[in-house]
C-alpha cells in the first residue's frame, strides 16, 4: 500500500511517499521558510536528490511542486496518482470532535475549519493540504492524524482550567496538547532504547524543538502533562509565538493601547516569540547573529532556555522522577547550542552534559549525556510521517 504523507507546520511542509507495511521510504523531502524569498525545497529518492531554494509563497504553491515531481517523467516515482492508495495528513487541533485518526469527510473538513481559529498557523494549512490532496490524489482515501490525540491520557488535574465549571462540560475549554505525533514516537523510540540498556524508563520528559515548541511528561508511555494547551499558543517560546503570557496584558493592550482582539491575536501567534525578541524566526539566522555579538539574539536564546528549564523541573516533580530527557524536532535535533543552553547548571536533576558528543551530529538515537550521569539526555530524530503511516495503514486495514 502506498501512502503519501503530507506534514504540514506552520511554515514548512515534510512529505513522504511510504510503502506500507514495510514502512519503505520510496520518496521524501520537505519545504521550510514558507512565505519567504529564500524558501529550501528538496525532494530525495533512491538515485535522485534535488535541492532548491525559491521563494514559495503558501503551502498550496508548496504541495503542487511536490506533487509535480512526484510524477515527474524522469525523476518522479509514480506514474499516476492511481497509485496512491491513502493520503495522511497531520492535523494538529481535533478538538473534542476527534480523540482518533480518522477518514476525511466533508463533516471533518468542517470541524477543522471550525477549529482554525485555536490553531491559526496551523489548521488552515492542514485544510489546504487535504483540498488539495483531494484534487491531486482523487482516488485516495485521505486520512486525518490528530496532534491532539496521544494527549488524550492527561489528567483532569493537568488539562483543567481554573475557570467555571460549565465552559469545560459546555464548552469543551481544557488544555489539549499538541504535536503529539511527535511525543508519541519519540517517547516510544527513547522506552525502546532504554528498556535495551537496561536503564529506567518510567519518567520521562520530551522536548520538540521545531518552529513550534513544546514538551510532555510522559509517565509509563502516557502523557500526563504538556505545555501547550486549548490552542498550540503557550507554553514555550517559539519561532512566531509569545508562548506562556499573563492574560492581563492582553486587556492593557485592547483596553488602554486601544489594539483590537485581531490585532492582539496576530501579534501573539504570528509577530511575537524569537521573531518579536530578534527580528528573527529561524533559529539558524538568531545563533549565527548572537554568535556575532548581537544582543538580542543572545538574550532571546537564553529566555528561550530558561522557559524550557522551568518546564523541565515542574515536570520532574509531577512525574516524581526524571529517567531521561529527549531533545527532537528541528532545534532540538541538530542545535548542539540550544541542548547546552538547556541542560547547564542541572545537575540537581540528573542532568550532565557531555559536550563533546553533545556537538556530534547523527540520524540514530544517542545518549548525549556524561557516563555517570543519574538521568538520560538523548537525541531521538522524530519522524511523524512514519507514525503517520502507522496510523493510517491501521485504519484503513481496520
Amino acid at each position: 500500500m502506498k501512502i503519501v504523507i503530507i506534514n504540514s507546520g506552520s511554515s514548512s511542509i515534510k512529505y513522504q511517499l511510504i510503502e506500507m507495511p514495510a514502512k519503505e521510504v520510496i520518496c521524501s523531502g520537505m519545504i521550510d521558510r514558507i512565505g519567504l524569498e529564500t524558501s529550501n525545497f528538496s525532494y530525495v529518492t533512491n538515485s535522485v536528490k534535488v535541492e532548491e531554494t525559491l521563494p514559495i509563497a503558501n503551502h498550496k504553491i508548496g504541495l503542487n511542486k511536490i506533487a509535480q515531481l512526484l510524477m515527474d517523467d524522469e525523476k518522479g516515482v509514480i506514474k499516476s496518482t492511481k497509485e496512491i492508495e491513502a493520503v495522511g495528513h497531520r492535523v494538529v487541533h481535533g478538538g473534542s470532535a476527534f480523540s482518533d485518526t480518522v477518514l476525511i469527510t466533508k463533516e471533518v473538513k468542517e470541524e477543522i475549519r471550525q477549529l482554525c481559529s485555536l490553531a491559526p498557523l496551523h489548521n488552515p494549512a492542514h485544510l489546504e493540504g487535504i483540498i488539495v490532496a483531494e484534487e491531486i490524489f482523487s482516488d485516495a482515501k485521505q486520512v486525518a492524524v490528530f496532534d491532539t490525540a496521544f494527549h488524550q491520557t492527561m489528567p483532569a488535574v493537568a488539562y483543567k482550567y481554573a475557570i467555571p465549571n460549565y465552559l469545560l462540560s459546555e464548552n469543551k475549554i481544557r488544555a489539549y496538547g499538541f504535536h503529539g505525533t511527535s511525543h508519541k514516537y519519540v517517547s516510544e523510540n527513547a522506552i525502546g532504547y532504554l528498556k535495551s540498556i537496561n536503564a529506567p524508563h518510567k519518567n520521562i520528559i520530551t522536548v520538540h524543538l521545531g518552529n513550534g515548541c513544546s514538551i510532555t511528561a510522559v509517565k509509563d508511555g502516557k502523557s500526563v502533562d504538556h505545555s501547550m494547551g486549548f490552542s498550540p499558543s503557550n507554553g514555550l517560546i517559539m519561532g512566531t509565538r509569545a508562548g506562556d503570557i499573563d492574560q492581563s496584558v492582553i486587556f492593557y493592550m485592547v483596553n488602554t493601547l486601544g489594539y483590537s482582539l485581531n490585532d492582539v491575536n496576530t501579534m501573539l501567534n504570528k509577530q511575537s516569540g524569537m521573531l518579536g525578541l530578534t527580528g528573527f524566526s529561524d533559529l539558524r539566522d538568531i545563533q549565527s547573529n548572537a554568535a556575532e555579538g548581537n544582543k538580542e539574539c543572545q538574550l532571546a536564546l537564553e529566555m528561550n532556555a530558561y522557559r524550557i528549564k522551568k518546564f523541565i523541573g515542574s515536570y520532574a516533580a509531577a512525574l516524581n522522577g526524571l529517567d531521561a530527557i529527549v531533545f527532537t524536532a528541528g532545534i532540538g535535533e541538530n542545535s548542539a547550542y540550544m541542548r547546552k543552553l538547556v541542560c547547564t547548571d542541572m545537575e540537581y536533576f540528573g542532568l550532565e552534559l557531555d559536550d563533546a558528543v553533545n556537538e556530534i551530529r547523527s540520524k540514530e538515537i544517542r545518549e548525549i549525556n556524561l557516563p555517570q550521569a543519574k538521568a538520560k539526555i538523548l537525541v531521538v530524530p522524530t519522524n511523524e510521517e512514519i507514525e503517520i503511516a502507522n496510523q493510517v495503514h491501521h485504519l484503513i486495514l481496520s
